[in-house]
């Protein structure tokens, strides 16, 4: 009957083949009630329970006497164990069978499309959920990078203001021990080279102000004409103390090195970056080689330069390398392959942007196992850094004129030690500790022949004082002095001394303010231009 009809069905002659047909899969079963009575179904229970949450499997089952509690007390115990069962009692009509087994069909064809149906939800579900678990990993990256900008934000403020205390402590030091040295030279050799050594430490403190200053980006980029051989063989004390006993570091520079074009203090922060990154990478120790030469860069090189000759500054670990992957990311912002708490992620890619920035490149390789190789290309030039003159060397400049100068500066030693500097030189100094107290010297109607104000101060900084007094007064000369060397905001195209300084340096600043005249005049490498008195 089932044949006619068009239904594809197979025989069974126990409940075991008949399991093992439903394992393979069907669309309904027809079971007799006696192949069920005398037979053990926990097989089939079990198969009936395992069933997944879409599927309820339908059975038609044979009876004598119908499906009835009454006529028939096993049917009870069949609906329960069987779940979906159609009673169908002997005799019967092929009709009715064949409509039971069409029933039957569409019940378990509407059941696969559930499954269809849930399949596709779940795989809705799965991608939603690693959509949202993807979202909240970039979220907390994000979060991450946000603390070790905000990390870095405050280490750079915190340096930065460091060293303008530093700046304005070393500024008396070095000017008491210069007043000494020029009162006492020739007097007792012994003297004359302590206080030598003083100021040489004084010299190299400033030089360590200056790369803090760099560190807290309160330097602007000043490039110019740099010896790398020199450049290596100063910093060399500074990299071998931060490499650490357990690496042996080699200095190359080879004897033709052209001088390459940068700026001096961010090259040697992004040196120093270099060598860290070197260090941290050979935690068993290792070699070092930091190296430079002059190369030439071909068309289709990797750095995409122009073509031509560049001065490469290479620093080269033996660590623990990086693998393809890692390498492609080293560079990225945040990107680090360090511990929590031990590095920002940042330190590559300041490296990059500088490269860039001075119109250079900065390439990396790396194998793991065999170490890293970073290679930072500078565009090279034939220009010559003017050489800072020696201390012994430097001799004070004729006073131009006796000025009469009101120095305006919270800090009481700085501005104790200055004043006294330049009544050293013959000025008459009139000091103020605020802006505040500078006006009301001035609503006085006290009559200098020019002010000097530091610029960083509390309630009104240089910078706002100057604005007001040339509201009142706009020819009178003024010059700023500021701690954070290299970095001033223009303002009113003044001119600027930067601290630390010594009396050379002060009397020239002194002699040029003397001398303005309405031209553009230079202190300290800057070039403002000065309103005429």
């Amino acid at each position: 009957m089932l044949d006619e009809k068009g239904f594809s069905s197979l025989p069974c002659a126990t409940v075991s083949q008949f399991i093992g047909e439903l394992v393979e899969g069907a669309g309904f079963g027809l079971i007799t009630e006696e192949a069920l009575r005398d037979a053990d179904l926990h097989a089939l229970s079990s198969w009936i329970e395992a069933q997944p949450e879409w599927s309820d499997f339908p059975f038609i089952l044979l009876t004598q006497r119908g499906g009835g509690l009454e006529r028939n007390p096993a049917a009870g115990r069949y609906l329960t164990m069987l779940g979906n069962v159609t009673f169908l009692e002997r005799p019967f009509h092929p009709t009715t069978l064949i409509s039971l087994a069409q029933a039957a069909r569409r019940g378990r064809r509407r059941q696969y499309e559930a499954r269809a149906r849930l399949d596709q939800l779940h795989a809705l579900a799965a991608e939603l959920e690693h959509r949202v678990e993807q979202r909240t990993q970039e979220r907390e990256l994000a979060v991450q990078q946000l603390h070790e900008a905000q990390k870095l934000e405050t280490l750079g403020q915190l340096t930065g203001g460091v060293a303008h205390d530093f700046n304005n402590l070393l500024t008396p030091i070095i000017g008491a021990l210069d007043l000494l040295q020029r009162k006492v030279s020739g007097n007792d050799a012994r003297i004359d080279r302590l206080i030598g050594h003083a100021l040489q430490s004084g010299e190299r403190a400033k030089t360590l102000v200056q790369r803090l200053l760099g560190f807290a980006r309160r330097q602007v980029l000043q490039t110019g004409p740099v010896d790398l051989c020199e450049l290596l063989e100063g910093m060399r004390d500074l990299i071998a103390s931060s490499a650490g006993s357990t690496i042996e570091l080699r200095l190359h520079c080879a004897a033709d090195m052209p001088r390459a074009l940068a700026d001096p203090n961010q090259l040697e922060l992004a040196l120093l970056n270099l060598c860290v990154n070197a260090r941290d990478a050979m935690p068993n120790g290792g070699t070092l080689t930091v190296a430079a030469e002059q190369v030439l860069i071909d068309p289709g090189h990797d750095s995409k330069l122009v073509p031509g000759l560049y001065a490469r500054l290479s620093v080269v670990d033996s660590g623990i390398g990086m693998d393809a992957p890692t390498l492609a990311r080293a560079v990225e912002p945040f990107f680090s392959t360090k511990e929590t708490g031990r590095g920002t992620g940042l330190g590559l890619s300041m490296v990059h942007g500088l490269a860039g920035q001075l119109g250079g490149a900065f390439g990396l390789s790396s194998n793991p196992g065999k170490g890293t190789r970073a290679d930072l290309y500078l565009p090279i030039t034939n220009e010559r850094r003017a050489k800072a003159p020696d201390r012994a060397d430097q001799t004070l400049a004729p006073q131009v004129q006796k000025l009469t100068i009101l120095f305006v500066d919270d800090e009481e030693l700085v501005r104790k030690g200055t004043a006294e500097m330049m009544r050293d030189l013959g000025h008459d100094v009139i000091e103020a500790s605020s802006g505040e107290e500078a006006l009301g010297e001035l609503a006085n109607g006290l009559q200098p022949d020019a002010v000097i104000t530091d610029y960083k101060m509390p309630r009104m900084d240089g910078g706002e004082l100057a604005r007001r007094i040339r509201r009142e007064r706009p020819q009178l000369p003024i010059l700023l002095v500021t701690g954070y060397t290299g970095v001033s905001e223009p303002v009113l195209d003044l001119p600027v001394l930067n601290k630390p300084f010594n009396l050379v340096e002060l009397a020239d600043a002194l002699n040029r303010l003397g001398n303005s005249d309405g031209n553009v005049i230079s202190l300290q490498g800057h070039r403002e231009r000065r309103a005429p008195r």
